[in-house]
């Protein structure tokens, strides 16, 4: 995570979420059967672009509401 989103950040550990995946353990197996897919981009790749996917998800939510 800080080599490819922030070399300044800090790692904190804090307890697993309900929706944690390490405890859901997605399986795209049915993806795979029913749609032939399966994810085409490396973590290294992705990882960057859900980051900014996020942030402008929030900063939209946001602008919604009056903040900024």
């Amino acid at each position: 995570m800080i080599e490819t989103i922030d070399s300044s950040a800090t790692i904190e550990f804090r307890p697993n979420t309900a929706d944690d995946p390490h405890k859901r353990k997605p399986d795209i197996s049915k993806a795979k059967e029913l749609l032939n897919w399966e994810p085409k981009i490396p973590l290294r790749k992705g990882l960057p672009l859900m980051v900014t996917d996020f942030q402008n998800r929030i900063l939209n939510e946001d602008e919604g509401k009056g903040h900024k």
